[in-house]
């Protein structure tokens, strides 16, 4: 049986997530079906992903699932326990949607919150006729494998080499 399409946005650089907020946009805009889910970030509200909630399309985050680099004395075993809970949740929904976009999930194999075995069994699940789209620093090998579309984002310049601060609605 065919599996769906993968897409893997990795690297160093700037411009994973805004890559697939673009592509999940696109999807929208000509009738697909399209499930945002997001890990590893602030609970801030505002931003991008309410207005990916405006034009339709589902937005899930899942605040309780944060980084060692920012949360150094988090518990990586709770962790791994939301991170799975959290992809059986979304398993359960990859039948309803045409896109699924999982924001920070190569990121959860990086840091050993899931292992790469969990994430390419996920990988592997994915419905024929969908996309899934990966974002995050630290794609492993099996991860790139599987996949069908790989950007890699790399840093050349950026102003916060310069010693310049993140700006509202350009790097957050």
């Amino acid at each position: 049986m065919k599996k769906g399409v993968i897409h893997i946005y990795t690297g160093e650089g700037k411009g994973k997530t805004t890559a697939s907020v673009g592509l999940a946009l696109r999807a929208r805009s000509r009738g697909l079906r399209v499930l945002f889910v997001q890990f590893m970030k602030t609970g801030a509200n505002g931003g991008e992903l309410d207005l990916l909630e405006d034009v339709g399309i589902t937005v899930k985050r899942y605040y309780e699932i944060k980084s060692p680099h920012f949360y150094p004395d988090m518990d990586i075993r709770e962790m791994n326990s939301y991170a799975l809970g959290a992809l059986q949740e979304v398993k359960g929904m990859l039948e309803s949607y045409d896109m699924v976009v999982l924001d920070e999930f190569n990121n959860l194999v990086r840091t050993r919150i899931i292992d790469e075995k969990d994430a390419l069994s996920f990988m592997d699940d994915i419905p024929e006729g969908s996309d899934l789209v990966l974002t995050g620093r630290g794609a492993t090998k099996g991860m790139l494998d599987l996949a069908d579309y790989i950007t890699y984002m790399k840093a050349v310049k950026h102003p916060l080499q310069m010693g310049l601060n993140a700006r509202k609605g350009i790097e957050y």
